[in-house]
């Protein structure tokens, strides 16, 4: 459902629309009649003057053309947005994202989905367990699943990857979960503003500074489970990702922050690296700040939106060796750069591509090889 109370720009109007049709929702109410009738109201927009994907100049145009010599309503913001969106929907695929499971009537880290995808990780969201992903993302809602533990040790065990997240860790202890890995909530938080990656004895790249954000302490065993993402707190570490192999498979534990909203604070650096365990070899994603979203499809398409008020720079990776990457809409080519082997390994070839996104504003490509 689609609607306009508490929009303080029109463009968070468009944006709601742009991802209901995006995600190929097969259908979408727009509520109510009566508001849709009433004259738009534009909102205070500091990106007024950037050519985004919704324009109020382009607004009026396509309200002009229309014939009408009436105001432009809420109904005519909504024409024009979802103008913008046919230009690229026909061409875009199925939906495909990391499989995620919710059990029916589930609740836990309520609509934490939602956050994930607003750091580019594009979630495809089931209400059975995906037995046949590569890897799969668990929230707390899977504690519901009486089974929950049985069903994740069955897929580590078959080589998957499984990535809980720190609200299910904390809900499954004492009820199997420590039977996989010595992994545990503590109680207590910590207020981290550095970052680290990799892992070992003082090892790990800088990823940068925040103000302080409060996140639950997880404990492990040393050398029996890693901390491939971290954070320090006055010098105390704070695992962000933990990674522990379980018979063919490996566990990932992602700590959220207390506040969700602290995970669009993150440094960019820190966001690659979630989602480069998170996400694995999924074809396409992203290398951005947050609030910048990426939805990809099985025909070798994307799509990423901004969310910001400001344009943003990002970096786009896809897998296999490309020429270039289409933009959908205006035909406009992107050429690409292999991604270097790393000290020689040979790994799955993949090419980047520098892409700008404007404020609140999706982009929608094509990959050609």
């Amino acid at each position: 459902m689609v609607d306009t109370f508490d929009t303080r720009y029109v463009d968070r109007y468009a944006e709601q629309l742009w991802d209901t049709v995006l995600a190929k929702a097969p259908e979408m109410m727009l509520f109510e009649w009566n508001n849709l009738t009433q004259s738009a109201r534009i909102g205070d927009r500091p990106w007024s003057s950037l050519d985004t994907t919704f324009t109020a100049a382009g607004l009026d145009k396509w309200h002009a053309d229309s014939g009408s010599t009436h105001p432009a309503t809420w109904g005519t913001a909504a024409g024009y947005a979802l103008d913008a969106a046919n230009a690229v929907i026909p061409k875009l695929g199925k939906p495909i994202g990391i499989a995620s499971y919710k059990p029916y009537q589930s609740t836990g880290e309520d609509f934490l989905h939602n956050y994930l995808g607003m750091i580019g990780i594009p979630i495809d969201l089931e209400p059975t367990f995906p037995v046949n992903a590569k890897t799969v993302l668990l929230t707390e809602e899977a504690k519901y699943d009486p089974a929950i533990v049985a069903k994740i040790k069955a897929d580590l065990q078959q080589g998957g990857n499984v990535v809980i997240t720190s609200g299910l860790l904390r809900a499954l202890q004492g009820h199997g979960i420590e039977q996989i890995a010595e992994i545990n909530a503590t109680g207590n938080v910590l207020s981290v503003d550095r970052y680290w990656g990799a892992f070992g004895a003082g090892a790990g790249a800088n990823l940068g500074t925040t103000a302080a954000v409060e996140f639950p302490e997880i404990g492990f065993m040393t050398n029996d489970a890693w901390p491939v993402v971290r954070g320090t707190a006055n010098g105390r570490g704070a695992p962000l990702v933990i990674m522990d192999h379980y018979s063919k498979g490996t566990l990932y534990v992602l700590t959220i922050p207390e506040n969700f909203n602290d995970l669009y604070l993150l440094p960019a650096p820190v966001l690659a690296q979630i989602r480069r365990y998170v996400m694995g070899d999924f074809p396409v994603s992203i290398d951005a700040p947050g609030k910048v979203s990426l939805m990809a499809y099985d025909n070798d398409t994307f799509v990423v939106e901004s969310y910001r008020d400001e344009p943003v720079k990002v970096t786009v990776t896809a897998a296999g060796t490309l020429a270039h990457i289409r933009d959908l809409a205006s035909g406009t080519e992107v050429v690409g750069s292999p991604v270097p082997q790393w000290r020689g390994r040979t790994t799955t070839p993949r090419t980047t591509f520098q892409i700008e996104v404007p404020p609140h504003s999706f982009v929608a490509f094509e990959e050609e090889k």
